[in-house]
């Protein structure tokens, strides 16, 4: 089978549909975190922060869904495979990535020609994909600590403090933002480099034999 396939046993319905909540959480706190930011129309402060919230609510639970879900859901072991097991396993380091990373980056840097193929997920994939797991809670974190009735909670209120005040945590808060929408925008442009049979099967479930 080749890697370029794309079946349903490496993207379960349950996992479509927590990637779906994911990207419209996304949106919906970009947007409305935006509009807080610098309100660029009248009259939707209410709704833009009751957005805001309820997507950060939304997406929390949705993350500690899919991380207790990997436990216990099955999934391809590799990319163009049926055969499954445990997500969990296609998370932790396995020998097919063994000297793959700096190859792997080697090929983004474009000083290799062919792409380098390592399990269900490369080195630099699970890397990046692991990191939005603590950078969601500190953005939760962040957002609670600037937020009026929460502030001067003493968690947070110690955090503000260590970062240096209100302002700083503000930048912090605006800055991981942006580090979700680049992101996001890289994600969506490697998953479809070479054909869109990733987004065929993330968005639709449509399997792609190659």
């Amino acid at each position: 089978m080749s890697a370029n396939a794309h079946y349903r046993e490496a993207h379960p319905l349950v996992f479509v549909i927590t990637h779906w909540v994911n990207l419209v959480c996304m949106i919906m706190l970009a947007f409305s975190g935006f509009y807080i930011h610098y309100p660029f129309f009248d009259g939707f402060m209410g709704v833009a922060r009751g957005m805001h919230f309820v997507a950060m609510y939304v997406i929390l639970i949705n993350l500690i869904f899919r991380i207790i879900a990997a436990f216990y859901v099955k999934t391809a072991v590799d990319l163009g495979s049926r055969q499954v097991d445990v997500d969990i396993k296609n998370w932790l380091p396995q020998e097919k990535n063994r000297h793959q990373f700096l190859e792997t980056v080697k090929y983004y840097l474009f000083l290799r020609k062919e792409g380098v193929i390592s399990a269900k997920y490369g080195s630099l994939q699970k890397i990046a994909y692991l990191a939005t797991v603590p950078l969601t809670f500190i953005q939760a974190y962040t957002g609670f600590a600037i937020y009026g009735p929460t502030q001067s909670w003493g968690l947070l209120e110690a955090g503000t403090a260590m970062v240096g005040g209100p302002m700083n945590m503000r930048i912090i808060h605006y800055f991981i933002m942006w580090v979700f929408i680049v992101f996001t925008m890289i994600h969506v442009y490697l998953a479809n480099v070479y054909n869109f049979a990733p987004s065929k099967i993330i968005f639709a479930w449509k399997e792609t034999e190659r």
